[in-house]
């Protein structure tokens, strides 16, 4: 069965799910996980826009991977980690993980228009549009590192990543086409690294 990617279902999901998890909530126990859900809605967000990227280079005959920017990325990430109080080596893994899951969302567009047909209309506008959405999720994820700094080293905590994606997955009824984006996207959050399974 072929799977088709669906990012404006995705998108206005994650505004309806981005609107409950950023609500203010009373500080608990499971404040941590709170602040999980919300790292993983935003990661969520951002590999959505994984389509208009892939679109655009697609329409303009660019290559996926673009290193000179990712080192860019890269090296801004770590600054802006620095001043929010983020360990500057855990927000770059975090970050690359972002960029490699893009990019196989990307590489497996590229393949399913190689080999039935290429997407149809015009390509979203990288620049105007899809770079400045990007930029702002840069900002919030970093801050979303910061809450979720505290839980890294716990024992459970590669467990409590499974089950964060596995409730988002459920609540969210998440595009089955970005699953393995999301594991691998979230693959350095803790300490450890990888995510633990679920019961």
């Amino acid at each position: 069965m072929k799977l088709t990617y669906r990012p404006a279902a995705v998108l206005r999901t994650l505004a309806l799910f981005s609107a409950i998890c950023f609500a203010p909530m009373p500080v608990s126990a499971a404040g941590d996980d709170v602040a999980l859900t919300n790292l993983i809605a935003l990661v969520s967000q951002r590999l959505a826009l994984a389509e208009p990227v892939a679109r655009w280079k697609w329409a303009n005959h660019q290559a996926i991977t673009d290193k000179p920017r990712e080192t860019a990325l890269l090296n801004d990430v770590e600054k802006r980690a620095q001043a929010a109080d983020v360990d500057p080596a855990f927000a770059h893994a975090f970050f690359q993980d972002q960029i490699d899951a893009s990019k196989d969302v990307q590489n497996d567009l590229f393949k399913t228009w190689q080999t039935t047909r290429p997407p149809e209309g015009p390509a979203p506008d990288l620049a105007a549009s899809t770079r400045p959405q990007l930029d702002r999720l840069t900002a919030a994820l970093i801050a979303g590192l910061a809450r979720v700094q505290p839980l890294r080293g716990a024992s459970d905590c590669p467990t409590r990543v499974a089950d964060g994606i596995a409730n988002w997955k459920s609540l969210t009824r998440y595009d089955t086409t970005y699953s393995g984006a999301l594991t691998r996207a979230l693959g350095h959050v803790c300490e450890s690294g990888g995510v633990g399974a679920t019961g």
